[in-house]
């Protein structure tokens, strides 16, 4: 009956809230875990079944491609048969997936390293107390952090693999009888493949790890606390990949830009330039590789924190809330109602898929215009409408009629809440996350006027192009975080730091959907560059063309969603730390702005996303002046290359990768120690108001640099399409690919392409892993004087205020 109930909840079965019995909380830990495991198993199915959609797509190029008077033998541009086009498109996909395949297998060398030594540190400092060791403690949540970091590793590789099977299978597509429908298609799908396998398979680890723990400890406090290594582990693998697989895609993008079209004034990814392979290997370990660890992180770091403060809920056994009576526990059913809301989302997305596959297709509109981004904005819609139908019956069915939750500010204070009170905070953040969508795509499709205001500057050069699209990034900010204080407000009025978690949950509710659109993007640029490499018709190029520009403004739409949720989780980690290192009668940290200590490190927190930037930025920069060196070497060198000439010779590509590798392995360490070792510093030497402090200005600072060089690259970029579809007039005179105005476009897609694939998603994992590590290792800094700041810090400082007081 149980069983029953829970998944007649799933299609649209209301339960009142008056049918419930206040003495009792509803037993449903039978329901909830077959419903989660379920959820988590059919996620898994799904991708499964969209693989096998990608897999039916044979790499042979159609003989019947084109139209009307193209769909005759698909010849390549210089006159060579069938057969060249279809030797050069394999060769070119074996080298972009060997390619991608030695890069994921150096940096997880690395990461297997780090998480060997990083693990032996979780279990010295969380098992100490400050009287002794609780080896059970330190060793559990260094395992959850050794899964964490596993599963997140499993998901980039995953998604790293199917993007690099599907792109050339979408360029096939793309030269097929239905090129429109048939490409976007297998990118899409694509892209669900990592989408699904990733939410199911981090859903399924999760509820894995608090179900074998859950017999392992006395209170589910200490129990969820240990289950945060989990999330640790997902954010520090994330890290890495954001970091290094990003300073590789741009490194290699910067680089064949600088020297292809701006010194040698050739064609993006033109098959003479070196550089072209290591390009499209980037958007492979950068874009999908990195964005799903990132996510990955986000998923497990949100549902950590709502775990933890929900360990200190409990329920009234009387409907007055008397404190007089005793009040039990929140049941194990109500305590996972944050998977719940994950689970849900699986079976959400999975039926709205085919609104994109099979109702509303992808198809060419008059006037070379074609419908791909309203598909895709149908997606995010779609979900985020039947979400919001679903999501009540769910919480009254796992959740008690009355909870009480304590308060992170002062654990003495108490807050009432319902299921529907729960229900407004995960609708608050499922639609702050859809405006914050749209809003993001005004700003950077070309379809809007800010980005054709940033193409038409370029008539003055590269400088105004800059000027404006700096503007443009920083007047972005403002509407998303509006709605991100708006949904804070809100959540945090209702239920306290459990309803930002919440929150933050109903963001990446639709997480598969949003997976599934940012893994397009990489995909579709992938399948173009292999179109022109292969020297496809310009039909071909074409139809990529329009699916990649589409998928750059989905892309900043899934770094909208991103950086929202990562603000809303980082709050959330905040809270749960606040709560974590309260003391046993409930007394929290002192967390007021006017405390010196909280304030001086607010603004030490503010500085830390701009020098993580500045670290970031330069090291791109350092990458692409080599692989500009090197591909001029090369065109100097090789004989014929540059001019193209018969029987010329052809370009090291494995050189260019090399130096992508060579260079991202190398300048994501510092970064990386930045972010990871500020927080514990910081909370071993000050204390936790230190720590207070930091992690305020870090996620206060971070949220809006990150949305501005996500939202200005954005732009950039979309502007250079705009001006290379002929958008750009001048005088009445269209001003396309090659004249002046192409190549000031060009330059500011080029300073884009660091801050909206390297830096400004990067600065997502700086609020979330600074939180999670504070989290973490709250019970190490309250073993240190009990979490003060350090004895001979503090003497130090009384000793200097008494010497200029007298």
């Amino acid at each position: 009956m149980e069983i029953r109930l829970l998944f007649l909840s799933v299609v649209f079965t209301a339960v009142s809230a008056s049918d419930l019995d206040p003495a009792k909380q509803p037993s449903n830990a039978e329901g909830v875990t077959v419903f989660i495991v379920i959820a988590g198993l059919f996620g898994l199915a799904f991708a499964g079944f969209q693989f096998w959609n990608v897999s039916k797509i044979n790499l042979v190029v159609p003989n019947n491609s084109g139209t009307g008077e193209e769909r005759q033998s698909l010849l390549s541009q210089d006159g060579n048969s069938d057969n060249d086009s279809q030797t050069r498109l394999i060769e070119i996909y074996e080298a972009i997936r060997q390619g991608a395949d030695s890069f994921l297998r150096a940096e997880y060398r690395i990461c297997a390293i780090f998480i060997a030594v990083f693990a032996v540190v979780i279990l010295v400092l969380c098992s100490y107390d400050g009287e002794g060791f609780k080896w059970l403690n330190g060793s559990l949540t260094a395992v959850a952090f050794v899964l964490g970091a596993c599963t997140s590793m499993i998901s980039g590789w995953i998604g790293m693999k199917v993007a690099v099977y599907s792109n050339a299978r979408t360029t096939v597509s793309a030269a097929g009888p239905r090129p429109w429908a048939d490409s976007f298609n297998a990118a899409f799908r694509a892209g669900g493949v990592m989408g699904f396998s990733l939410c199911g398979l981090a859903l399924l680890m999760l509820y894995a790890v608090c179900g074998i723990y859950d017999g392992l400890f006395d209170n589910h406090s200490e129990l969820f606390e240990a289950v945060a290594g989990f999330g640790l582990g997902g954010s520090a693998i994330a890290m890495f990949g954001r970091v290094g697989g990003g300073i590789y895609t741009k490194a290699a993008d910067v680089g064949a830009d600088l020297a292809g079209k701006v010194v040698a004034g050739i064609p993006e990814d033109d098959p003479r330039n070196p550089a072209t392979i290591a390009d499209n290997v980037g958007d492979n370990v950068g874009d999908v590789a990195g964005m799903g660890s990132d996510l990955f992180g986000s998923f497990a770091e949100a549902s950590c924190a709502a775990l933890v403060v929900m360990a200190t809920s409990v329920y009234p056994t009387d409907s007055k809330f008397s404190s007089k009576k005793p009040h039990e526990k929140l049941n194990w059913g109500s305590l996972m109602f944050p998977l719940l809301i994950s689970a849900l989302g699986i079976f959400v997305c999975a039926a709205s898929s085919f609104v994109a596959t099979h109702l509303f297709t992808v198809r060419p509109l008059p006037g070379k215009r074609n419908n791909v981004e309203k598909v895709l904005k149908t997606q995010i819609l779609v979900t985020t409408i039947f979400l919001t139908a679903l999501l009540y019956p769910i919480a009254a069915v796992s959740l008690p009629e009355f909870f009480i939750v304590y308060t992170a500010g002062d654990g003495n204070v108490k807050l009432h809440g319902t299921p529907f009170e729960a229900v407004i905070c995960v609708w608050a953040g499922l639609w702050a996350g859809c405006a914050i969508g749209f809003i993001t795509e005004y700003y950077t499709s070309h379809q809007f006027f800010p980005t054709r205001e940033v193409a038409q500057s370029c008539e003055t050069g590269a400088a105004t192009n800059i000027i404006y699209g700096l503007a443009l990034g920083y007047k972005s900010v403002v509407v998303p975080v509006l709605l991100i204080a708006t949904t804070v407000l809100v959540s945090f009025t209702v239920l306290d730091m459990f309803g930002v978690a919440l929150a933050a949950l109903g963001m990446l509710s639709n997480l598969a959907t949003c997976l599934s659109i940012d893994v397009y993007g990489p995909v579709c640029d992938n399948a173009g560059g292999i179109a022109e490499m292969a020297e496809l018709p310009e039909h071909v190029r074409e139809v990529t063309d329009e699916l990649d520009a589409a998928g750059n403004t989905t892309a900043a739409i899934g770094k909208g969603f991103a950086i929202g949720s990562a603000c809303l989780v980082g709050l959330a980690l905040f809270g749960a730390f606040i709560k974590r290192t309260g003391s046993k009668d409930k007394s929290q940290t002192d967390s007021r702005l006017l405390d010196p200590l909280v304030f001086s490190f607010l603004l030490i927190g503010a500085m830390i996303p701009y020098f993580f930037t500045a670290l970031t930025m330069k090291s791109v920069g350092t990458a692409a002046m080599e692989m500009v060196k090197e591909v001029k070497h090369q065109f100097d060198t090789k004989r014929g290359l540059l001019e193209g000439k018969p029987g010329h010779e052809p370009p090291d590509h494995a050189k260019c990768i090399e130096i992508s590798t060579k260079a991202s392995l190398r300048e994501m360490v510092i970064p990386g120690i930045l972010v990871i070792f500020s927080p514990l510093v910081t909370g071993a030497m000050f204390g936790n108001k230190g720590v207070v402090g930091l992690l305020s200005g870090a996620i206060a600072s971070a949220v809006q640099m990150a949305i501005s060089q996500s939202n200005t690259g954005g732009a950039w970029d979309n502007a250079k399409k705009f001006v290379e579809k002929d958008g750009v007039l001048v005088n009445g005179e269209v001003q396309g690919k090659g004249t002046e105005i192409h190549k000031a476009a060009v330059v500011g897609d080029t300073v884009g392409d660091p801050l909206k694939d390297t830096s400004g998603p990067a600065l997502n994992i700086v609020m979330k892993l600074m939180a999670i590590l504070s989290l973490v290792f709250a019970g190490f800094f309250n073993s240190i004087k009990g979490g003060e700041e350090s004895s001979a810090i503090s003497t130090n400082t009384e000793a200097t205020l008494y010497f200029h007081l007298q």
